[in-house]
């Protein structure tokens, strides 16, 4: 009888999913995009060292050419220093609002998971956050705290923690009923070894796809609390201002507004569609129904 072939060595769960994302054309569209606004924010020092804030009233109002690759607003400022130094504050606010969520959001959510006595209490009160439209509840939190980058990134921290602490506990109300979990309950582990080494590490897959969308949301809720005047005080330049600025000339000069909107397009179009591979890849019913 001839011998049985040896098994192949099975690949890592995270080399699987590396190599899958790899070959998901959406996420590559979706990450390219996001790099390329990354990549732009990071350099702006660089590829846009005239101060966005400069006036030049000589120039303004001046059309897209070889002088201004975006043209001017109605200030005389360059409008691409001002389109790279608002895609510098975007991220910087989108990465904040994903870093709160990531910490409060999964602090929430796993005690309210695993702590029968606390969940009752803290998804009360998350209820109650969620009960408001996410921009309302900004506009009213940047209301009481006043317009400025820092209450901006607040606002959006308490509007999308209650989200992501709901998401982190319904994978830990799963996980705790696990065997695995039973067996390290049995063998006397503490709570904070077992969220910390047993339910935490396998709760981050559907966390990870609610943060980069939830990116998106932040970059985008950003814009529109500064297009309404309660975000970033003018002349910041973020998306939102100069779109608000440049709305009363569409007609005269619509590239202050259609330029800075097309970036929070491609923005928002490669965070959303680097979600959906995200999602497609990492979420296991997903998996099992293809």
């Amino acid at each position: 009888m001839a011998p049985e072939a040896p098994e192949a060595p099975r690949q890592p769960p995270w080399k699987a999913h590396i190599h899958r994302l790899l070959h998901h054309r959406l996420f590559l569209l979706g990450l390219g995009l996001f790099l390329i606004v990354a990549v732009v924010a990071l350099l702006a020092p660089w590829i846009a060292p005239q101060d966005p804030n400069k006036l030049a009233m000589r120039f303004k109002f001046r059309p897209p050419d070889g002088d201004f690759i975006f043209g001017t607003d109605n200030f005389g400022r360059s409008l691409w220093s001002r389109v790279v130094w608002g895609a510098r504050l975007s991220m910087f606010i989108g990465s904040a609002v994903v870093l709160i969520n990531a910490i409060a959001g999964t602090a929430i959510g796993a005690a309210a998971g695993y702590f029968r006595k606390l969940d009752n209490v803290l998804m009360r009160v998350n209820d109650a956050l969620m009960a408001f439209p996410a921009v309302l509840l900004a506009i009213a939190v940047t209301a009481v705290l006043g317009p400025s980058v820092n209450d901006v990134i607040i606002a959006l921290g308490i509007v999308y923690t209650p989200r992501t602490a709901r998401i982190v506990r319904s994978s830990v109300i799963v996980l705790r009923e696990m065997e695995y979990v039973q067996a390290a309950v049995a063998a006397g582990a503490g709570h904070w070894r077992i969220l910390r080494h047993h339910i935490l590490p396998n709760a981050m897959a559907p966390l990870i796809v609610q943060l980069s969308f939830l990116f998106a949301y932040a970059v985008l809720t950003e814009a529109t609390l500064s297009f309404l005047g309660v975000g970033a005080v003018p002349p910041t330049p973020t998306w939102g201002n100069i779109m608000a600025e440049g709305r009363q000339y569409m007609v005269d000069a619509p590239w202050i507004v259609a330029i800075p909107g097309v970036a929070l397009m491609i923005t928002v179009l490669g965070l959303n569609l680097l979600g959906d591979g995200l999602r497609d890849v990492l979420d296991p019913r997903l998996r099992i129904q293809s």
